[in-house]
This record gives C-alpha cells, sequence and structure tokens, in this order.
C-alpha cells in the first residue's frame, strides 16, 4: 500500500486529534520515579504502558532512538514493536535518531527507517544537516519515495547550537536561516503542507528574524519540563504557528504509570496547544 505523504497525513492526524507530539525518552530517572528498574524489564513496561494509554489518542509519538539502543538488540526489539503498535493504532511516529552523514551511509541510515519494509519504519525521522544539506539527499528521495518525512535540525533548543546554527554565511545569511530556506523549496506546492520539516525550539523567544513559513511541518521541542508554555508558541512561531507540532515529554510521561493519569495529561496538553493554536 502507498502511503500518503507524510504532509497531508500529519495534517489530518492533528486535526482530528489535537496538534500534540508526545516523546517517549525512557531514561533512567523516569524508570525510576515510575518505579521500574533501569534494565530491558523496565524499559518493556516502561514502553508499552505508553502505547497501550496514548496510542488511540494522540496524533504523534516521537521515541528517542538512543534510550532504547543503549539496552542493546532487546532494546532496539522493544523499539520495533512499539514502532509498529503506534502506528497500528493510528498514530505518527517520528523517530528521534538525528541521523546524519554522507553517501552509502546515510543511504543506509535511510532504509533503516524510511523503507516501508523496514523493522523501524516511521512516519518521519528526524535528521542532522551540518554535513551540509545536499548530504541528506539520499533520505529525502527515500522519504518521497516511501510517503515519509524528515525534521531537519535548524534551530534547536540547546545553547550550543546557536554557535553553528546562528553562525553566518558569506552571503551573509545564516546557517539555520539556510536550512529553512532549503526546506521551504523541499515543500513548495505542496497542499495542505509539504513532508520536510525543521526543528525549531520553543523555548527560543522571537523568531522573526528567521522565515519559519516553510510550507512544512516545524517540530517544536521544549514545552513542559524545559519551560516553555503551549501560550508561548504563536509569539514564537507568528504565522506558522498553524504548522507546529508541539513536543511534550516529560509534561505527559511524568503522570504515569496510571493509565488514566497518562490520557488525562496528554489531553490537558492538546487541548492547551489547540486553544493556544487556533
Amino acid at each position: 500500500m502507498t502511503l500518503a505523504p507524510f504532509g497531508t497525513r500529519l495534517r489530518a492526524a492533528m486535526d482530528a486529534r489535537g496538534p500534540l507530539c508526545v516523546g517517549i525518552d525512557p531514561h533512567a530517572a523516569l524508570l525510576d520515579s515510575w518505579g521500574l528498574a533501569d534494565d530491558i524489564a523496565g524499559l518493556e513496561r516502561f514502553t508499552y504502558t505508553v502505547v497501550e494509554a496514548l496510542a488511540d489518542a494522540v496524533a504523534v509519538f516521537k521515541p528517542q532512538a538512543a534510550f532504547f539502543e543503549r539496552f542493546g538488540s532487546r532494546g532496539v526489539a522493544v523499539l520495533e514493536r512499539a514502532t509498529a503498535d503506534l502506528r497500528q493504532a493510528g498514530g505518527l511516529v517520528v523517530m528521534d535518531a538525528k541521523r546524519g552523514d554522507i553517501g552509502s551511509t546515510m543511504a543506509a541510515y535511510a532504509e533503516a527507517f524510511l523503507r516501508p519494509d523496514s523493522p523501524l519504519f516511521s512516519d518521519a525521522l528526524t535528521v542532522s544537516p551540518y554535513l551540509g544539506y545536499g548530504s541528506l539527499k539520499p533520505a529525502v528521495d527515500l522519504a518521497r519515495a516511501s510517503g515519509a518525512g524528515l525534521f531537519v535540525l535548524a534551530l534547536t533548543s540547546n545553547p550550543e547550537g546557536s554557535e553553528v546554527q546562528r553562525a553566518v554565511r558569506e552571503d551573509g545569511r545564516t546557517i539555520g536561516a539556510t536550512m529553512l530556506a532549503h526546506l521551504a523549496e523541499e515543500n513548495a506546492g505542496e497542499t495542505p503542507m509539504g513532508s520536510f520539516g525543521a526543528v525549531v525550539g520553543a523555548t527560543l523567544g522571537d523568531l522573526s528574524a528567521f522565515d519559519l513559513d516553510i510550507n512544512g511541518p516545524l517540530l517544536a521541542p521544549g514545552i513542559g519540563a524545559q519551560g516553555a508554555t503551549p501560550a508561548d508558541l504563536p509569539k514564537v512561531f507568528g504565522a506558522a504557528v498553524r504548522n507546529v507540532v508541539p513536543n511534550v515529554s516529560r509534561g505527559v510521561l511524568k503522570a504515569g504509570p496510571d493509565a488514566g493519569a497518562l490520557r488525562a495529561a496528554a489531553e490537558r496538553y492538546a487541548n492547551e496547544i489547540r486553544e493556544s493554536v487556533a
């Protein structure tokens, strides 16, 4: 079955379930707060509880691949099952793996997450463009062919990111702005929006110096534990706010392990975001 483009499916999912992405980040401290050991049994219990509680209610999920990979092959197996179960229930999966390389290696990364017959096939993948935007071409091409999408690191919320992303090129444009411009080209003419998005931190404050209108999604980490609120979104993203995919991780996950509390927390954030971006 050929998938509709990611941008089309993302818009439909957010309209139906609310504009919320829940991060799935099973780090040791969070497992401990649930009363779970930092081992494969704890990982399984945590992950499958989140999936069972939220898979049919939340639009987008963002598993952080590293927190599964640290357990080796058994951890990756948990990630494979969770990815398949989330997608089966109608959730979209953005695999947060931040892959980036050149040539055949970039192609192999893309095949791991964007080839439809891969055990880790995801609706979208986070990628790093800092070997040059052109290095992402194997991932761009495979995403187009499979109906998947990409989220390119453009303006991240970590303080260290500015030394690269806000560096100025010879033409006077910053690196971050250059990445946004590349994505606007990828999405040109697509409706209701393109499938190639940017990662833009919700904690960055005034971004009016950047053209965020890329006709594609803007994955926005930073809401909740990192300090941003749903009310901040219009101030940060301006006219592009309708295409924002706000990510909340600890703000929802700390409500566990009770499934009802997890659903209530996700619903609360989705409603607050919907009201802020309307």
